[in-house]
């Protein structure tokens, strides 16, 4: 199996350029579908979970071509599937973008249950009642979600129970082509539905209140393809600079919108860290000890979920006690035990993790619990005592494009190998 190893205790300083987004990557390429024609999408990430949708898209007649790292050609031409493959769907929870726009292109569709990392739980009720509110019908049998809209979709006013990214994505993509007008009330309001939502209205879509709880689609007819460059990616940056801010040296991150990091910014400055922004990227440094700050994961703008893995390892590090509060998924303070083997002191009650900063970890072998886990597991190693050996680095490779060469590249000692399986 393959590992990361990390000699810990070496400075990393520099510049680093992150990737396009893979939360907003990924619903790009789905909304593909709905333009019969050559697309063109444009800082792509070459990440495992864009691989996987890439061959979703392709069981469904989609010709995917790689012009170069970071450039996708998608014809959708022959696109004459609605029926999506449960071996790839299972990998991976965004697998179900596919549903809004195979109900706007063929009025059905059959998608599997959600997979991905463990997390949580993976219910898609809200994607369903959304789309039953225009005109969609379900039936879901054999860990299948079989959908059809026999009487067409109309436009209505859908109210989410909670600002669900996905229920949004589809419930956006599905308006699209509906009788009428649609609104969505409480709708996410993330940068990549924004970058979604552009998209789309380039393709020809009418859609205002992106990146705002109100939005409204105006049903259109056909729409006609477009090149366009995803987003950057601001989870993959706030890792970076997360990383920075434990080391100490400056790290400069470059390559997305810091705004689309305000509040993970705002809390790392209580934290002590020294952010400085720029256009389209920030630098960061520390010269005192990392302070105590208590964190509550959100939905955008608040603090997301994506980030409290590496937030919990910068607060272990602090002087002092943090409280942090899980509010999106319940199952993600996996990492708190692998970082309790390193030295951590980190005790979970519901929700809640109760971080007790210690002076530094110690290195030891650890498992990648997740995607952003995985990650933080590796951050940890950067400052720990002796070396640290990270397995389960698939989840990495799901979000992170050449993750072990930027940290070198930073000046880490670090490394990806390959171990015998101890199975």
């Amino acid at each position: 199996m393959d590992v990361i190893q990390i000699e810990g205790g070496y400075p990393i300083t520099g510049e680093v350029q992150v990737e396009g987004a893979k939360n907003s990557a990924l619903k790009l390429m789905a909304a593909t579908l709905m333009a019969p024609g050559v697309n063109k999408l444009t800082n792509v990430p070459n990440i495992s979970d864009v691989h996987t949708m890439g061959k979703v898209i392709e069981c469904l007649g989609a010709k995917v071509e790689v012009l170069g790292p970071h450039d996708l050609r998608i014809d959708t031409t022959g696109v004459d599937s609605w029926v999506t493959p449960y071996q790839l769907v299972a990998k991976m929870r965004a697998s179900t973008a596919v549903l809004g726009p195979l109900l706007a292109r063929f009025g059905k569709a059959v998608v599997a249950m959600p997979g991905g990392c463990n997390i949580g739980a993976r219910k898609i009720d809200m994607h369903m009642l959304g789309l039953e509110a225009l005109g969609v019908e379900f039936k879901v049998d054999h860990g299948n979600i079989y959908a059809s809209a026999p009487h067409g979709l109309q436009g209505t006013t859908v109210t989410l129970e909670f600002p669900s990214v996905g229920a949004t994505e589809n419930l956006l993509m599905a308006s699209v082509h509906a009788r009428g007008t649609t609104v969505i009330d409480n709708a996410a309001r993330e940068p990549e539905i924004v970058d979604l939502a552009n998209m789309l209205n380039e393709m020809g879509a009418k859609i205002t209140g992106a990146g705002t709880p109100l939005v409204e689609i105006e049903g259109v007819g056909d729409l006609h393809p477009v090149t366009h460059e995803v987003v950057g990616d601001r989870i993959e940056a706030g890792t970076f600079i997360a990383m920075g801010g434990l080391v100490g040296e400056p790290v400069r991150v470059t390559g997305f919108d810091p705004q689309h990091l305000g509040l993970v910014l705002r809390k790392y400055e209580l934290m002590g860290l020294t952010i400085e922004r720029e256009e389209r990227g920030c630098s960061v440094w520390r010269t005192g000890p990392i302070r105590p700050t208590d964190i509550q994961t959100l939905p955008y703008p608040g603090f997301p979920t994506d980030m409290q893995a590496q937030t919990m390892t910068l607060l272990a590090n602090a002087e002092g006690d943090s409280i942090i509060t899980e509010n999106v998924f319940e199952n993600r303070f996996m990492l708190a035990a692998e970082l309790n083997r390193m030295g951590a002191d980190i005790r979970i009650e519901g929700h809640h993790a109760i971080v007790h900063g210690v002076e530094g970890f110690s290195g030891a072998p650890v498992t990648s619990p997740d995607l952003r886990g995985g990650a933080a597991l590796v951050m940890a190693g950067l400052v720990a005592d002796g070396y640290t050996t990270v397995s389960g680095v698939h989840h990495i490779d799901r979000g992170y494009e050449g993750f072990v060469e930027k940290l070198q590249a930073l000046g880490a000692r670090v490394r990806r190998t390959t171990v015998p399986d101890e199975d």
